[in-house]
């Protein structure tokens, strides 16, 4: 397949000139009004309606010859019309369409064979709008050699002659197996050619790998081909994935040797079994003797989209690999892992009967069946591949960040804008809650958060003065006119992004304060069911539910937190306050350090209450320890009047 592709784009190649770029065949004939409301010209119109109703790749080609966008479809004049019949949301795919002036088509037999040719003819013109394959060509591979005594290591180039395992995704799982390999099998890791007639010159010396019972010493003929090939066929086993059965034959093994009497041997066996179950317990995702499994996992941010594959033998991971997607236009999902799925097929020559997909791709593949798992063994290997590939583009973000800090502060920024359907992005963001126990001292808080971190300096703390009892929703409404008024009036920027807490409720009062105010419309509004996942935005009954994963819904979750704990601390301070003025504040000659004092010493009121006159003078004196006395006791102010006097 791949050499058809070849010679598909070689005779197509013919049409280009000599500096580079295809031959124009259709005039430059369109209008500043084609450009402005995406018409075709009329050489291009006529083009377009000659186009057939069949599967295809078709070419947008510029003014300067170059190919600038790459597209299969299931019905080429369908699709290729679709670029000219409308305004599109997206502003790259305005763009592409105004640079179009001719169109190169390709008829091909089946939509997977459209799909298959537009990859290989992407790699070949690398087209300015297509969505770019980050590809990643240093993953570990495991070799054994083609030598008449094998050997085993991990490399990420192709150069020895044998057969390759992989690749392995994660640099650590290749380390693992080898290391199991080494752990149980004696084979040699020196680089020597080994053959008869080199082991018979005699010119090799034992290695300490022989004295450590890591090697069976092949180099001085103290191993044969045949038992070392035995060895090579059990090490062949692990890296085709065929860990349980290799892990049944050496429990078998075991007890046979065991019922021989021959228990050096059987504690050998005893050693490699135990190995091989250690790591069948980290490695086989599941225990099933279903020969292959292949699996898709998909994961995206804005700017990118993120695939894992993995091929399982019996449970166990043997070849996996992460692909990154960066998007130009706006490529849907199921765009995207038909891309990757025509990318492994043609890197690994793969035939798939089965895939194990979270959704399905927008490709019909000639014998291959996708399943969607709900539960059960298969639910559980696509649970593992989107963990993994979650954690790779979470890695990848963070490496982003580490190098360019603005530049994952603005992919941030451009996620959230996405997310919450903003015109801006929100580097200014603020969150309302409210805070009150059985409608006593009711307060709000404001907590405020730039390029999606908080700034503390600007959190703001509302005590409640018009609303009377416990009405949360007229409490917002209060504090968002007292915040925002205080800032149009000074003159300060208003926040790109409001947050109220609360759902539908909180969000009604808070759109009739912004009506009130006249911003609405100026500044984005949304509101946060109680469950975090459900986002409402006015006028919208339905509420919008966000990735659990996406940095968006972590930014949303940090901002309720920090208006909890901001608005559950000033509440807390100010009830214990009132507490104690409620109580002391009322009399007469004990002011606000005396209060203090009694409460530094006797920690609450009922204590003072409880407490005898001499304990009360000592904290605050005889005069108002008598009077504080005196209050509480009414009925014994004639005995607290002598110690006042001596005062």
């Amino acid at each position: 397949m791949v050499d058809k592709h070849k010679e598909i784009i070689a005779s197509i190649g013919r049409g280009i000139d000599e500096s580079g770029g295809f031959k124009i065949e259709t005039a430059l004939d369109r209008t500043p009004d084609d450009l402005r409301h995406n018409r075709p010209g009329e050489s291009l119109r006529k083009k377009i309606l000659g186009l057939p109703e069949a599967p295809g790749v078709y070419m947008h080609i510029d003014r300067h010859g170059q190919v600038i966008y790459v597209g299969k479809a299931k019905r080429l004049k369908r699709r290729v019309s679709s670029y000219f019949n409308r305004i599109h949301d997206s502003v790259r795919t305005n763009l592409l369409v105004r640079n179009i002036v001719d169109i190169r088509f390709i008829v091909v037999a089946s939509e997977e064979d459209a799909l298959h040719l537009e990859n290989a003819m992407i790699k070949e013109y690398q087209p300015r709008y297509n969505v770019l394959l980050k590809d990643d060509k240093s993953y570990p591979w495991i070799v054994v050699t083609k030598e008449p005594f094998p050997r085993v290591f991990m490399t990420r180039t192709k150069g020895e002659a044998g057969k390759y395992y992989g690749p392995y995704s994660n640099l650590q799982s290749a380390k693992v197996v080898l290391q199991l390999i080494r752990d149980i099998f004696p084979i040699r890791s020196c680089r020597h050619y080994l053959d008869d007639k080199s082991i018979a010159k005699n010119k090799f010396r034992l290695c300490l790998d022989y004295h450590i019972h890591k090697c069976g010493g092949p180099c001085r003929g103290l191993m044969n081909q045949e038992d070392y090939g035995k060895i090579m066929g059990q090490v062949r086993q692990i890296l085709s994935g065929e860990t349980l059965l290799l892990e049944r034959h050496l429990k078998e093994e075991m007890m046979r040797l065991s019922e021989e009497w021959k228990f050096e041997e059987a504690q050998v066996a005893k050693e490699k079994y135990e190995a091989v179950m250690r790591y069948n317990a980290k490695s086989v995702i599941a225990r099933t003797e279903e020969d292959d499994v292949d699996m898709f996992a998909y994961v995206e941010n804005v700017k990118s989209a993120y695939v894992c594959f993995m091929h399982l033998h019996r449970g166990a991971v043997v070849q996996s690999l992460n692909l990154e997607f960066r998007r130009q236009l706006a490529e849907n999902k199921e765009e995207i892992l038909s891309m990757a799925i025509s990318e492994i097929k043609e890197r690994f020559g793969r035939d798939f009967k089965e895939v194990i997909v979270p959704f399905k791709p927008d490709v019909e593949f000639n014998g291959v069946n996708f399943v969607i798992p709900q539960r059960g063994d298969k639910k559980k290997i696509l649970d593992v591949g989107m963990k993994n590939v979650g954690q790779y583009m979470a890695d990848k973000e963070k490496q982003i960040a580490a190098l360019d800090p603005e530049k994952g502060t603005d992919r941030l920024m451009e996620q959230m804008k996405s997310d919450f359907r903003l015109s801006v992005q929100p580097r200014h963001i603020e969150c309302f809650d409210n805070s009150n126990i059985q409608g006593t001292n009711p307060v709000a808080s404001c907590v405020v958060f730039r390029n999606g971190k908080p700034a503390r300096r600007d959190y703001r703390h509302f005590n409640i003065k018009t609303v009377e009892g416990p009405d949360d929703f007229a409490s917002m409404k209060e504090v968002l006119h007292r915040r925002y008024t205080r800032m149009m009036a000074e003159g300060d920027p208003l926040p790109q992004l409001v947050v109220v807490d609360g759902g539908k409720g909180q969000l009604s009062a808070a759109v009739e304060a912004f009506d009130e105010m006249g911003i609405r419309g100026e500044v984005a509004l949304v509101g946060i069911a109680k469950r975090l996942e459900e986002i409402y935005f006015p006028g919208d009954s339905l509420p919008l539910y966000i990735d659990k994963k996406s940095p968006s819904l972590r930014v949303i979750q940090h901002l309720r937190d920090e208006a909890h704990r901001f608005g559950i601390t000033h509440h807390r301070d100010r009830r214990s306050k009132g507490q104690i003025s409620s109580e002391l504040d009322t009399i007469k000659g004990i002011g606000p350090a005396t209060q203090t004092a009694l409460m530094k010493h006797f920690k609450s009121i009922k204590r003072v209450k409880e407490a005898e006159l001499t304990e009360i003078q000592q904290a605050i004196g005889n005069a108002k320890g008598a009077i504080v006395y005196a209050h509480f006791h009414p009925d014994e102010t004639a005995n607290c009047a002598p110690s006042a006097n001596k005062t």
